[in-house]
């Protein structure tokens, strides 16, 4: 989400995300800079087991025949989760990151989910102010903990 001003928006059909676009998505992922963990929870095993409970809310954004955007609806049955989201470089700032968001957040709260989140790092300030912009704050002081089972996911 990198980039001075805007540029046109962009003609992209969002979809929900099928076990098979796995290797386009995370050339996706790759081209926006957000780490990879293929031996983790992004690994195709996982991505497929995961697709399979959020079938509606894992999307992706196409344009001439190839995805250039992804973003990862979760929730636990009370809150909903706004996770890798993502745009190849060259088509940000074009709104394919607000489509996919507006989309996500439609399935998520078509299941009965009132509250979304996102959780984003402090030096991805990008990220911050997209989030801001789309009516999310950053109001709820908290502190996160993780405990990985292996050093590689």
């Amino acid at each position: 989400m990198k980039g001075q001003g805007e540029s046109p928006r962009l003609d992209c059909r969002i979809r929900p995300a099928h076990a098979e676009d796995y290797e386009e998505i995370v050339s996706v992922w790759k081209a926006s800079g957000l780490p990879f963990s293929p031996a983790g929870r992004e690994s195709r095993e996982a991505f497929s087991t995961q697709l399979r409970n959020f079938p509606t809310s894992y999307l992706v954004a196409e344009s001439g025949g190839r995805i250039i955007g992804v973003i990862l609806g979760t929730h636990d049955h009370r809150k909903g989760w706004i996770n890798r989201l993502a745009v190849v470089p060259e088509h940000r700032r074009r709104s394919v990151a607000g489509k996919l968001l507006a989309s996500c957040e439609a399935a998520i709260h078509a299941q009965g989910i009132e509250i979304i989140g996102a959780l984003i790092e402090p030096e991805n300030e990008d990220s911050s102010a997209f989030f801001e912009r789309s009516g999310y704050r950053n109001d709820v002081p908290a502190r996160y903990y993780r405990k990985r089972q292996r050093r590689d996911i």
